[in-house]
């Protein structure tokens, strides 16, 4: 929000081009940043510095513990292999509940149904279910694809960040996070809503369109090396 178009403040185009770019920006400092172990060989010596009983800890033990892949009943407990599938359950069951497939009635057992298919969990109660978001009481309906959306987003865009910015990964080790901040200023929040479409900035951005490909090899790439498969 704060690297909009200020000359263009409270006007349509200033705004995110859609909910799933907008995501995309949070998830990219997040995950592509904030989960690397660049970024944990920059950090650790902050923390601790502030938590002294942190002082064995090494940036690989971060990055191994901040990349665990376990499911989990809870979406926003989620890692970020496993929750794609959270988002592709409530987007069944939304579906289903606008063209009259699912009725209300049925939402708990279409959900339980579906967490042990996807997941293999079982839901122990409404409430670590089809309760716990607060998305259908608020209306926003069709939202959550776009969690899902802004990952595969925020990936592609990093990439096209990390080819532009050659230094970028030797930039987040040492802390210096300001080539990343200007470029995206510059590619994605000051140019706001001026396209019509996501893929058209993305296109704009990182030569094509939103291309799944690259998600999937960023899942498989870091957690083959991870879990050492």
């Amino acid at each position: 929000e704060q690297g909009r178009n200020s000359k263009y403040e409270a006007l349509p185009v200033s705004e995110a081009l859609s909910m799933g770019v907008h995501e995309s920006q949070s998830l990219l400092w997040e995950r592509c940043v904030g989960q690397s172990l660049e970024f944990w060989q920059y950090a650790t010596p902050v923390a601790q510095k502030y938590f002294p009983h942190l002082k064995n800890v090494t940036p690989e033990q971060f990055y191994y513990r901040l990349n665990q892949v376990q499911r989990s009943l809870i979406r926003v407990d989620a890692d970020e292999v496993t929750y794609p599938f959270h988002v592709i359950i409530r987007f069944e069951i939304e579906k289903g509940l606008m063209d009259g497939t699912i009725a209300v009635k049925d939402l708990p057992r279409i959900w339980n149904a579906k967490m042990k298919e996807y997941l293999s969990i079982d839901v122990p109660s409404d409430s670590k279910g089809v309760l716990q978001d607060v998305h259908w009481s608020g209306a926003a309906i069709g939202y959550f694809p776009s969690y899902t959306l802004g990952a595969m987003m925020a990936v592609q865009i990093f990439q096209a960040a990390a080819r532009d910015i050659p230094s970028l990964k030797d930039d987040i080790r040492q802390g210096k996070f300001s080539s990343l901040k200007n470029w995206l200023n510059t590619k994605v929040h000051q140019v706001g809503s001026l396209y019509p479409s996501p893929d058209e900035l993305l296109t704009k951005v990182t030569g094509e369109p939103l291309n799944p490909k690259y998600f999937i090899e960023y899942l498989s790439a870091k957690y083959k090396d991870i879990y050492k498969f």
